[in-house]
Protein backbone atom coordinates (compact mmCIF):
# COMPACT_ATOMS: atom_id res chain seq x y z
CA UNK A 1 0.00 0.00 0.00
CA UNK A 2 1.16 3.64 -1.21
CA UNK A 3 2.66 5.36 1.90
CA UNK A 4 0.11 8.65 0.47
CA UNK A 5 -2.87 5.80 1.48
CA UNK A 6 -1.53 4.37 4.29
CA UNK A 7 -1.09 7.61 6.66
CA UNK A 8 -3.67 10.03 6.16
CA UNK A 9 -2.26 13.84 5.77
CA UNK A 10 -3.76 15.43 9.01
CA UNK A 11 -3.55 18.79 7.37
CA UNK A 12 -5.60 18.06 4.40
CA UNK A 13 -8.98 20.03 4.26
CA UNK A 14 -12.08 19.32 3.41
CA UNK A 15 -13.84 21.67 0.96
CA UNK A 16 -16.73 24.01 2.29
CA UNK A 17 -18.91 25.92 0.33
CA UNK A 18 -19.85 29.84 2.15
CA UNK A 19 -23.76 29.09 1.80
CA UNK A 20 -24.62 32.96 3.51
CA UNK A 21 -22.74 35.27 5.66
CA UNK A 22 -23.94 37.64 8.04
CA UNK A 23 -22.21 41.19 8.92
CA UNK A 24 -22.34 41.85 12.62
CA UNK A 25 -19.88 45.06 12.34
CA UNK A 26 -17.94 47.00 9.96
CA UNK A 27 -15.02 44.33 10.48
CA UNK A 28 -16.41 40.95 12.09
CA UNK A 29 -18.11 38.35 9.80
CA UNK A 30 -20.04 35.27 10.47
CA UNK A 31 -19.85 32.47 8.05
CA UNK A 32 -22.28 29.74 7.22
CA UNK A 33 -20.34 26.96 5.54
CA UNK A 34 -21.51 23.69 4.34
CA UNK A 35 -19.50 20.68 2.77
CA UNK A 36 -19.00 20.40 -0.73
CA UNK A 37 -18.90 16.69 -0.69
CA UNK A 38 -21.79 15.00 0.37
CA UNK A 39 -20.03 11.45 1.49
CA UNK A 40 -17.11 13.74 3.78
CA UNK A 41 -21.08 15.95 5.42
CA UNK A 42 -22.15 12.11 6.19
CA UNK A 43 -18.96 11.15 7.55
CA UNK A 44 -18.43 14.30 9.78
CA UNK A 45 -19.21 13.45 13.07
CA UNK A 46 -20.12 17.22 14.98
CA UNK A 47 -18.24 18.85 17.13
CA UNK A 48 -18.89 20.20 21.20
CA UNK A 49 -19.14 24.05 22.05
CA UNK A 50 -15.53 25.10 22.82
CA UNK A 51 -13.86 23.46 19.89
CA UNK A 52 -12.39 24.99 16.90
CA UNK A 53 -11.40 24.62 13.49
CA UNK A 54 -8.63 25.72 10.71
CA UNK A 55 -10.42 27.76 7.94
CA UNK A 56 -7.99 28.15 4.92
CA UNK A 57 -7.96 30.52 1.90
CA UNK A 58 -6.64 28.57 -1.10
CA UNK A 59 -3.82 31.08 -1.87
CA UNK A 60 -3.49 33.82 1.18
CA UNK A 61 -3.21 30.88 4.39
CA UNK A 62 -5.30 29.62 7.12
CA UNK A 63 -6.50 30.81 10.28
CA UNK A 64 -8.14 29.21 13.61
CA UNK A 65 -11.55 30.18 14.27
CA UNK A 66 -14.01 29.16 17.21
CA UNK A 67 -17.01 27.00 15.98
CA UNK A 68 -19.65 29.42 16.50
CA UNK A 69 -22.79 27.59 16.09
CA UNK A 70 -24.82 25.25 18.18
CA UNK A 71 -23.25 21.82 18.25
CA UNK A 72 -24.00 19.65 15.36
CA UNK A 73 -24.59 16.01 16.86
CA UNK A 74 -25.24 13.00 14.28
CA UNK A 75 -27.52 11.36 17.18
CA UNK A 76 -30.70 10.51 14.68
CA UNK A 77 -32.53 13.56 14.86
CA UNK A 78 -30.30 15.94 13.01
CA UNK A 79 -31.80 15.83 9.45
CA UNK A 80 -30.09 18.56 7.92
CA UNK A 81 -26.98 18.56 6.43
CA UNK A 82 -24.46 19.81 9.21
CA UNK A 83 -23.66 23.67 8.60
CA UNK A 84 -20.57 25.25 10.39
CA UNK A 85 -20.21 28.66 11.45
CA UNK A 86 -17.39 30.88 12.09
CA UNK A 87 -17.07 34.32 13.49
CA UNK A 88 -14.03 36.13 12.12
CA UNK A 89 -12.29 40.04 12.27
CA UNK A 90 -10.58 41.01 9.34
CA UNK A 91 -6.95 42.01 10.77
CA UNK A 92 -4.46 40.95 8.57
CA UNK A 93 -4.15 38.75 4.87
CA UNK A 94 -6.00 35.62 5.60
CA UNK A 95 -8.76 37.23 7.45
CA UNK A 96 -8.95 40.41 4.70
CA UNK A 97 -8.94 37.53 1.66
CA UNK A 98 -11.74 35.75 3.44
CA UNK A 99 -13.67 38.85 3.71
CA UNK A 100 -13.52 39.44 0.25
CA UNK A 101 -15.33 36.41 -0.32
CA UNK A 102 -18.84 36.05 -1.67
CA UNK A 103 -22.01 33.39 -1.27
CA UNK A 104 -21.37 30.08 -3.50
CA UNK A 105 -16.89 30.20 -2.91
CA UNK A 106 -15.06 27.39 -1.25
CA UNK A 107 -12.97 27.62 1.19
CA UNK A 108 -10.73 24.71 3.13
CA UNK A 109 -11.85 23.40 6.55
CA UNK A 110 -10.13 21.08 8.92
CA UNK A 111 -11.39 20.01 12.46
CA UNK A 112 -13.07 19.79 15.10
CA UNK A 113 -9.90 20.44 17.30
CA UNK A 114 -9.43 20.82 20.74
CA UNK A 115 -11.59 19.68 24.09
CA UNK A 116 -14.93 21.59 24.81
CA UNK A 117 -17.26 23.24 27.61
CA UNK A 118 -17.83 20.49 30.23
CA UNK A 119 -21.69 21.42 29.10
CA UNK A 120 -23.33 18.87 30.74
CA UNK A 121 -21.40 19.19 34.28
CA UNK A 122 -23.45 22.29 34.49
CA UNK A 123 -26.99 20.61 34.44
CA UNK A 124 -28.82 22.14 37.50
CA UNK A 125 -26.81 25.35 37.63
CA UNK A 126 -26.93 28.94 36.99
CA UNK A 127 -24.38 30.50 34.23
CA UNK A 128 -22.95 33.38 33.09
CA UNK A 129 -21.77 34.29 29.97
CA UNK A 130 -19.27 36.91 29.94
CA UNK A 131 -17.76 38.21 26.31
CA UNK A 132 -15.76 40.95 25.20
CA UNK A 133 -15.78 41.78 22.01
CA UNK A 134 -14.59 39.15 19.02
CA UNK A 135 -14.86 36.85 22.17
CA UNK A 136 -18.16 35.89 22.15
CA UNK A 137 -17.74 34.28 19.63
CA UNK A 138 -16.08 31.77 21.29
CA UNK A 139 -18.91 30.80 23.83
CA UNK A 140 -21.58 31.28 21.37
CA UNK A 141 -21.76 27.35 20.90
CA UNK A 142 -22.08 27.02 24.44
CA UNK A 143 -24.41 29.77 25.42
CA UNK A 144 -27.06 28.73 22.18
CA UNK A 145 -27.01 24.92 23.59
CA UNK A 146 -27.94 25.75 26.92
CA UNK A 147 -30.62 28.03 25.79
CA UNK A 148 -32.15 25.28 23.61
CA UNK A 149 -31.78 23.42 26.40
CA UNK A 150 -32.80 25.81 29.18
CA UNK A 151 -34.79 23.42 31.05
CA UNK A 152 -31.43 21.24 32.23
CA UNK A 153 -29.65 25.01 33.70
CA UNK A 154 -30.97 27.15 36.14
CA UNK A 155 -31.06 31.31 35.75
CA UNK A 156 -28.78 32.26 31.98
CA UNK A 157 -26.95 35.53 32.32
CA UNK A 158 -25.47 36.85 29.24
CA UNK A 159 -22.85 39.57 29.58
CA UNK A 160 -21.73 41.52 26.16
CA UNK A 161 -19.16 43.67 26.22
CA UNK A 162 -18.13 46.26 23.21
CA UNK A 163 -15.46 49.24 22.79
CA UNK A 164 -18.40 50.71 20.97
CA UNK A 165 -22.11 50.64 20.09
CA UNK A 166 -20.57 49.65 16.97
CA UNK A 167 -18.68 46.79 17.98
CA UNK A 168 -21.29 45.10 19.70
CA UNK A 169 -20.98 41.52 17.80
CA UNK A 170 -24.84 39.33 17.58
CA UNK A 171 -26.67 42.32 17.84
CA UNK A 172 -29.13 41.12 15.88
CA UNK A 173 -29.83 37.82 17.45
CA UNK A 174 -29.91 39.33 21.34
CA UNK A 175 -33.74 40.11 21.31
CA UNK A 176 -34.18 36.59 20.43
CA UNK A 177 -31.95 35.40 23.72
CA UNK A 178 -33.64 36.72 26.32
CA UNK A 179 -36.98 35.89 25.12
CA UNK A 180 -36.52 32.48 26.87
CA UNK A 181 -37.51 32.45 30.29
CA UNK A 182 -34.62 32.86 32.71
CA UNK A 183 -32.38 34.34 30.26
CA UNK A 184 -31.33 37.96 30.87
CA UNK A 185 -28.92 39.92 27.97
CA UNK A 186 -26.61 42.55 29.60
CA UNK A 187 -24.97 44.93 26.42
CA UNK A 188 -22.05 46.70 28.02
CA UNK A 189 -20.00 49.60 25.75
CA UNK A 190 -16.80 51.05 27.54
CA UNK A 191 -17.13 54.84 28.17
CA UNK A 192 -16.96 56.94 25.42
CA UNK A 193 -18.24 54.08 23.15
CA UNK A 194 -22.19 54.94 23.84
CA UNK A 195 -24.21 56.64 21.07
CA UNK A 196 -27.07 59.16 21.93
CA UNK A 197 -29.78 56.58 22.18
CA UNK A 198 -28.00 53.36 23.26
CA UNK A 199 -29.98 51.82 26.23
CA UNK A 200 -27.70 49.65 27.43
CA UNK A 201 -24.91 50.26 29.80
CA UNK A 202 -21.84 52.26 30.03
CA UNK A 203 -18.75 50.46 31.49
CA UNK A 204 -15.89 48.00 31.31
CA UNK A 205 -16.77 44.87 31.56
CA UNK A 206 -15.43 43.61 35.17
CA UNK A 207 -17.02 46.77 36.74
CA UNK A 208 -20.65 46.10 35.07
CA UNK A 209 -20.19 42.72 36.07
CA UNK A 210 -19.50 43.63 39.51
CA UNK A 211 -22.60 46.02 40.23
CA UNK A 212 -25.17 42.67 38.87
CA UNK A 213 -25.15 41.46 42.58
CA UNK A 214 -24.92 37.67 41.32
CA UNK A 215 -24.65 35.46 44.06
CA UNK A 216 -21.57 33.08 43.61
CA UNK A 217 -23.53 30.19 44.92
CA UNK A 218 -24.21 27.09 42.34
CA UNK A 219 -22.97 29.27 39.65
CA UNK A 220 -20.73 29.07 36.64
CA UNK A 221 -18.94 31.97 34.93
CA UNK A 222 -17.82 31.35 31.39
CA UNK A 223 -15.68 34.13 29.84
CA UNK A 224 -13.45 34.33 27.10
CA UNK A 225 -12.00 38.34 25.72
CA UNK A 226 -8.78 40.37 25.37
CA UNK A 227 -6.26 39.19 28.05
CA UNK A 228 -6.39 42.52 30.02
CA UNK A 229 -10.08 42.15 30.34
CA UNK A 230 -9.59 38.90 31.65
CA UNK A 231 -7.19 39.63 34.16
CA UNK A 232 -9.51 42.36 35.93
CA UNK A 233 -12.12 40.16 35.81
CA UNK A 234 -10.49 37.66 37.60
CA UNK A 235 -9.92 40.00 39.92
CA UNK A 236 -13.50 41.09 40.77
CA UNK A 237 -14.37 37.98 40.46
CA UNK A 238 -12.20 36.97 43.28
CA UNK A 239 -12.82 39.85 44.92
CA UNK A 240 -16.95 38.91 44.80
CA UNK A 241 -16.63 35.26 46.01
CA UNK A 242 -16.25 32.91 43.33
CA UNK A 243 -13.32 30.63 43.40
CA UNK A 244 -11.36 29.85 40.22
CA UNK A 245 -12.65 25.88 39.65
CA UNK A 246 -16.43 28.21 39.09
CA UNK A 247 -14.74 30.17 36.08
CA UNK A 248 -14.11 28.79 32.54
CA UNK A 249 -12.47 30.55 29.95
CA UNK A 250 -10.64 29.71 26.65
CA UNK A 251 -7.17 30.02 25.33
CA UNK A 252 -8.47 30.67 21.80
CA UNK A 253 -6.45 33.25 20.69
CA UNK A 254 -2.79 30.75 21.24
CA UNK A 255 -4.04 27.83 18.94
CA UNK A 256 -1.85 27.70 15.76
CA UNK A 257 -1.97 24.38 13.91
CA UNK A 258 -4.35 22.97 15.05
CA UNK A 259 -3.20 19.18 16.59
CA UNK A 260 0.27 20.35 18.48
CA UNK A 261 2.78 19.45 15.81
CA UNK A 262 3.92 23.37 15.05
CA UNK A 263 5.05 23.82 18.68
CA UNK A 264 3.77 27.31 18.65
CA UNK A 265 0.68 26.73 20.44
CA UNK A 266 2.54 25.50 23.82
CA UNK A 267 2.62 26.90 27.20
CA UNK A 268 5.14 25.35 29.32
CA UNK A 269 3.91 21.63 29.32
CA UNK A 270 0.08 22.60 27.86
CA UNK A 271 -0.74 22.25 24.35
CA UNK A 272 -3.72 24.46 23.39
CA UNK A 273 -4.66 22.56 20.34
CA UNK A 274 -4.23 19.53 22.36
CA UNK A 275 -4.92 20.17 26.09
CA UNK A 276 -7.40 23.61 25.52
CA UNK A 277 -8.17 25.53 24.53
CA UNK A 278 -10.85 25.35 27.01
CA UNK A 279 -9.44 25.73 31.16
CA UNK A 280 -10.68 26.71 34.17
CA UNK A 281 -9.16 30.00 35.96
CA UNK A 282 -7.53 27.51 38.51
CA UNK A 283 -5.80 25.95 35.46
CA UNK A 284 -4.77 28.77 34.01
CA UNK A 285 -3.57 29.29 37.69
CA UNK A 286 -0.73 26.40 37.10
CA UNK A 287 0.41 27.76 33.86
CA UNK A 288 4.10 29.57 33.54
CA UNK A 289 3.69 33.14 34.79
CA UNK A 290 4.98 34.55 31.85
CA UNK A 291 1.70 33.39 29.91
Amino acid sequence: MPLADAVPNPYHPSLMRIQDYTDETADVRTLKLQFVDDAEAGEFTGWEPGQFGQFTVFGAGESVFALANAPWRPNGDRDLAPTIECTFRMVGKVTSALRAMSKGQVIGFRGPYGNHFPVDDWKGRHLVFIGGGIGMAALRSAMLDVINRKSEFGDIVILNGARSVADMVYSDEMPSWEQVDGVEVVRTVDPGGETADWDGQVGLLPNVFEGLGLDPENRIVIACGPPIMLHYLFLSLGKVGYSPEQVVTTLENKMKCGIGHCGRCYVGPFSVCRDGPVVTWAELNQLPEDY
